[in-house]
């Protein structure tokens, strides 16, 4: 770089670097965004646009025809209600249980932690399959219970994992040692000093957690029996799947046919309300989130 007076002017190649990142950057943004963008618009613009397959920059003939036909669905409300309670319950005890997995790992002087971590990495690599895993379900007395939904999946080994990697990066031995000193046990060592300096990684596995839990569809399909017990993604792959919405409502052809021509804007509404709530989280957490995920990335 060539200096010039108190600024520093750059050179052609490093200009020329900036602008092509820069656009390259930009072009991402707009292919991740765009598809988001699209199923917003679509949600509230004219069926009738949407079937012809325009395309849709701006909301045109703007109507929430979508939204009160989704609306007036007890299927979204009761799901709503459930993978609230699924994600809520299922969180807690996941970052929790894997925040206390993590930091038991991390520490050195754990009998046996060698072996015990070999069998949990076993686990992430062979399972007993579907078929076992219901009859131990079913042995256990959870088949078509809400107590289900919230343990299954909870933790995962990988999560357990980072968790360890990010303890013994960032909570030394030394440290335990100097609180060991000063009269400070195991349980008040973890309260008031691994906690507070976790917030990044337990901000990272609450997103995960969460996430998981919200989108979660498979486990409710084996597992429930009763409708009432579905979370949302369940009904949402219901009406996704649908070729028509409620038909068995409407008596009239001429008004089903017009039913069947908002299809999709019924679906492009479905998939608003079932995403917009986990992704206002996102938000909140996103400054521990960013530190959370660089684990491992920066040796030294």
């Amino acid at each position: 770089m060539a200096k010039t007076g108190r600024t520093m002017k750059k050179s052609w190649d490093n200009r020329l670097f900036d602008a092509l990142a820069n656009t390259f950057l930009i072009v991402m943004v707009v292919i991740t965004l765009y598809p988001l963008w699209f199923i917003l618009v679509a949600s509230v613009t004219d069926y009738k646009l949407i079937n012809s397959g325009t395309l849709l920059l701006w909301p045109r003939g703007f109507h929430l025809m979508g939204y009160r036909r989704v609306f007036q669905d007890w299927r979204i409300w009761s799901g709503y209600i459930n993978t609230i309670i699924y994600t809520v319950g299922g969180t807690l005890f996941g970052a929790v249980t894997t925040i206390l997995a993590g930091y038991a790992f991390s520490r050195r002087d754990l009998p046996g932690s060698g072996i015990l971590m070999k069998l949990f990495i076993f686990t992430m690599y062979f399972g007993g399959g579907l078929i076992p895993t219901y009859l131990l379900i079913n042995s256990l007395g959870l088949v078509n219970t809400r107590l289900l939904m919230i343990l299954q999946s909870s933790v995962s080994v990988h999560n357990i994992i980072v968790v360890r990697s990010f303890m013994r990066g960032n909570i030394p031995d030394e440290l335990l040692d100097a609180a060991t000193i000063d009269g400070c046990g195991n349980g008040t060592f973890f309260i008031s000093v691994v906690v507070p300096l976790s917030k990044a990684i337990f901000a990272v596995m609450v997103l995960y957690i969460a996430v998981s839990h919200w989108n979660a569809y498979f486990n409710a399909l084996i597992y429930l029996t009763d409708r009432y017990k579905y979370p949302l993604q369940v009904f949402l792959r219901e009406i996704l799947l649908q070729t028509t919405a409620a038909t068995d409502l409407e008596e009239d052809a001429e008004a089903m046919m017009q039913l069947q021509q908002m299809t999709a804007t019924i679906r492009y509404s479905v998939i608003v309300v079932s995403t917009l709530p986990i992704l206002c989280v996102y938000p909140f957490i996103q400054k521990y989130f960013v530190k959370g995920v660089m684990i491992g990335s920066v040796k030294g």
